[in-house]
């Protein structure tokens, strides 16, 4: 069956390509120390541009500044003044996109009293404006924090706290989910508590990954002190959590609290996630490989191996694009801080034995994200106070093997004046499309929604030469139009 296939090069001056290489810019604060620094997170706006948010200590805020394609604007306060939001290095705020849609979500301060709940700002114009802080309002008596956030295919949150009872007992994490864009919420599900454990870590942040109606809480267990990573599975949208495993095997008894918490993404029916663990007697990442459907872990490995003067690592952060996957972390070799990356455009290949390293000394925290050829890392700097950033491109692969093929999809006409028109003859799951410029960038995203057909506007767009780029999972399919 014949395929079409077009891989996207972007000719810039500044940027060069290499297979399974990252070819660096040059880094830069996001802005002044006066805006603090703590835990960074970040996602992208709907034409893939970096939108992080930060907080800061002195007092109890949240900021943040997206990338305008040029520079990062003036951080923005988020909360009110009566909204007082729980942050430090190793947890805080976290945010969401689908398209210009985000979220983010805070707990609000003292954590101990259960009067003070979860709450989540919304925006729908790329982080422009924000609307007023929502509550979750299904916490009851109950204490919480380390809220999580993630978007469903509707472009709806979903959103995963931990829970205690009013003695700060009974550590459980919940998730709960919006049908109306924030406004309100549904009484939480539990999601933890698998494999006989009574309690998770009551100091361990979590995450909440999703795609589909597949989710993974993915979280720190604390069965007797041994304090393993596990994650609960949800195959219905969230409305309940029916199974769960242990995806780290490492056996890790320890009597005191790390503070450090898993990330993962999904792709297909693989989970990937990466995690702290001190099982080997000294703080080591990993990344472990599980299938969501046998419920099973595949492989769990050291990020690096041993590396001479090692310390320990720590704050593992994952993001995936197509085929791409990157991992960013902290750790100390010979008592100076690094923060190195692992990078791959082809998973399906594994990484490659080496690291990169984005930056030296003085980082606590980072993310990561992917997007279209690019690479996107912040970090928090302790020694400057500041949010530094730092961007990257490489070269996308695809494999035959994740083509979108001719027969399961069209679109017309091509030249086009102002809408295309996109017909999915099969079932493309979790599908959608984005208009690429000739310089690489997203101008045009919309999800497909498992619909027959679909229109796209580009009656704005300049006339010249595009691409459309169908995703669907870990599946793929590009082809050229003009717009006239």
């Amino acid at each position: 069956m014949k395929k079409i296939l077009l891989i996207i090069f972007a000719s810039i001056s500044t940027i060069a390509f290499a297979q399974n290489n990252i070819t660096w810019n040059m880094g830069m604060n996001i802005s002044t120390n006066t805006y603090g620094n703590m835990h960074p997170r970040m996602a992208l706006d709907g034409a893939g541009n970096p939108m992080v948010i930060w907080g800061r200590m002195s007092d109890e805020s949240v900021f943040f500044s997206k990338w305008n394609g040029t520079m990062f604007t003036v951080p923005v306060k988020l909360n009110p003044s009566w909204l007082t939001v729980a942050t430090a290095g190793w947890m805080g705020p976290d945010i969401a996109s689908k398209g210009d849609t985000v979220y983010v979500v805070v707990k609000r301060t003292p954590e101990i009293s259960d009067t003070n709940r979860i709450f989540i700002l919304s925006s729908f114009n790329g982080g422009l404006s924000f609307n007023t802080p929502v509550e979750l309002a299904f916490i009851a008596d109950s204490l919480s924090r380390f809220p999580t956030v993630t978007v469903d295919d509707t472009g709806n949150p979903v959103i995963a706290y931990m829970k205690f009872n009013s003695s700060f007992l009974e550590s459980r994490w919940v998730v709960t989910k919006s049908t109306d864009y924030g406004n309100t919420f549904s009484t939480d599900v539990k999601a933890s508590g698998w494999g006989s454990s009574a309690e998770v870590c009551d100091c361990c942040p979590g995450a909440i990954v999703s795609t589909g109606n597949i989710s993974a809480m993915l979280y720190r267990d604390n069965n007797s002190n041994i304090r393993d990573i596990w994650t609960g599975i949800s195959t219905n949208n969230n409305s309940s959590f029916t199974s769960g495993f242990n995806v780290d095997n490492n056996n890790w008894m320890l009597m005191s609290c790390p503070s450090s918490g898993p990330d993962g993404v999904i792709i297909g029916d693989t989970l990937y996630l990466t995690f702290m663990n001190g099982g080997s007697g000294s703080y080591r990442n990993y990344l472990s490989k599980s299938s969501i459907t046998n419920g099973t872990v595949n492989t769990v490995s050291n990020l690096t191996g041993n590396i001479p003067g090692l310390g320990q690592q720590n704050y593992p952060r994952i993001a995936s694009d197509g085929n791409a996957m990157a991992i960013v972390w902290k750790q100390t070799i010979s008592g100076s801080a690094q923060l190195p990356i692992l990078f791959t455009n082809n998973i399906a290949n594994g990484f490659p034995a080496a690291y990169d390293t984005v930056d030296l000394n003085d980082i606590t925290n980072a993310d990561i994200a992917l997007s279209n050829g690019k690479i996107f890392v912040v970090w928090q700097d302790d020694n400057s106070g500041t949010i530094k950033y730092r961007s990257g491109t490489y070269t996308p692969v695809i494999t035959s093997a994740n083509e979108i093929e001719l027969s399961d999809f069209s679109f017309f006409p091509n030249p086009v004046s102002s809408q295309i028109t996109l017909q999915l003859t099969n079932n493309l799951q979790n599908a959608k499309a984005e208009i690429i410029n000739l310089l690489g960038e997203i101008v045009v995203t919309q999800y497909l929604n498992n619909a027959q057909s679909t229109i796209l506007d580009i009656a704005n767009l300049r006339e010249g030469i595009y691409f459309i780029q169908i995703k669907s999972q870990d599946k793929i399919f590009t082809q050229k139009f003009i717009k006239k």
